[in-house]
This record gives structure tokens, sequence and C-alpha cells, in this order.
């Protein structure tokens, strides 16, 4: 039982941490830069910590950009407003970043613009026997050490992890919870202290603040993400940009 514990909680917070850290405040937001090499090994690690969700970099930076550009509109890739519900919403959520990843889709140069691709990577990684492979791993580590049936429950969170994670975001914190700023869109925070999406709950305050690497704003609003990222920023791993909204 300990070790599915262990596994799940592994698997939740180190794929969210990587979607969070790599994806969306290195990849759309560009808070902070990193050498090639390091640029990579991120690439990598999040391929690793997501599995069989692993969710393309270059594709997620287009897309989150244009969510915030498009926020509550026709045109965002992921509102709640124009949904029938939240698996609709995943569903077109699917779509369109299928057609960012495959180059499928005419969008405006700047939602491009800068961010990082390796295209030979990413078609590895989205490849179907990967996919696979890693579910079946997740399906042996189960039956090797799940004490009954009723564990196995845990192991669709597995396979769809990545989409989960932005899921609860894009629709719930859209839906409820509390607003620091009134801003044009309907963002919401999710929680006074995020503990269970590192960082990611505090949306109202990240769509106020977009370039802001610390999505806590609050004294309460802790933001596990941040005190990664000055770590990193101190062992010169990354390197935060000189903003006066970085604390």
């Amino acid at each position: 039982m300990l070790a599915i514990i262990l596994f799940f909680l592994i698997h939740w917070y180190f794929s969210l941490f990587f979607q969070t850290f790599f994806h969306h405040r290195y990849a759309a937001h560009k808070m902070f830069t990193m050498s090639p090499g390091w640029e990579k090994v991120f690439f990598v690690l999040s391929w690793i910590f997501q599995g069989s969700s692993y969710i393309g970099v270059r594709a997620y930076g287009v897309m989150h950009r244009m969510h915030h550009a498009y926020a509550d509109t026709e045109d965002d890739p992921h509102s709640p407003d124009f949904a029938e519900g939240l698996f609709d919403m995943m569903f077109k959520t699917k779509k369109i970043y299928s057609k960012i990843f495959f180059n499928r889709f005419v969008t405006d140069e700047k939602f491009a613009k800068g961010v990082p691709s390796w295209e030979r990577f990413e078609r590895f990684a989205d490849g179907w026997f990967v996919r696979v492979g890693w579910g079946l791993f997740y399906v042996a580590f189960y039956a090797a050490f799940a004490p009954n049936l009723w564990w196995w429950l845990l192991l669709p969170l597995h396979f769809m992890m990545g989409p989960l994670h932005g899921a609860i975001i894009n629709w719930f914190a859209h839906r409820i919870g509390y607003r620091n700023f009134e801003v044009t869109d309907k963002s919401r925070n999710l929680m006074p202290v995020d503990i269970f999406m590192m960082g990611e709950g505090y949306h109202n305050n990240h769509h106020k603040f977009g370039a802001r690497p610390n999505f806590g704003v609050k004294w309460h609003e802790l933001d596990p993400t941040w005190f990664v990222i000055k770590i990193f920023n101190r062992l010169n791993i990354i390197q935060l940009k000189k903003t006066p909204i970085a604390a």
C-alpha cells in the first residue's frame, strides 16, 4: 500500500512541477532563462515524470499564450464558457493541442516566438508506442504492489496525469474560488494555500501578473514552485530576470 501511495504522489507532484516550471513559467512566459543544455535536461525530465501523458512543450507554450490573449472568449483554447462540460472542454483542448503539435494550426507568430522546440525528441515522446510503454509500466507496478483491486482505481489518473492537471486549473479556476484582482476574464484562485497544485491554483494572481514567477501575492499564498525556482537560480541552473515583481 505504501509503495502505491508514494508512487502516486511522486507522479502527481513531479509531473505537475515540470509542467508549471518548464512548460508554463519557462516555455510560455519566459520568466527566467537557462542554457540550451539545461533546456534539454528539462525536456527529458518532463517526459520521464509526465510519462504516458507527456505534453509537448512547444504546443503547450503556444496554446497557453493563446489562452492569455483570448481568456474566456470564443478564441480561448480552453474556456468553460464555450464548452458543454468539463470533458467537452478537455476534448476541444486536445484537438487544438494536436493541431499545434503537428503544425496543422495557423496562428499569430507572436504566440510561437521564443517557445523552445526539440521536434525530434517530442515526436519520439509523443509516439504511441512510447505512451503505451509507460502505461504498461504503470500496470506492472500496480500488479506488483497494489494490495487489492480498490487501489487500481487510481490507475486511470496516471494515464491522464498531465491533462488532468490542466483541466483542474482551466475549468475549476475559472469557476470557483476567490479573486484578489478584477481582470477581464473569470480567473480565480482555487485555495488560499496551494499545496496540491504547486502554485498553479493562484490562477487569478497569474492572470493579473502574467510575467511574475511567484504566483502567490498575499502572505498566505505560498507557491512551492517559486521556492524551487529560487534554489535553481542560486545554483545557476536558471537565471531569473531582474524584475521588480519577482519576489
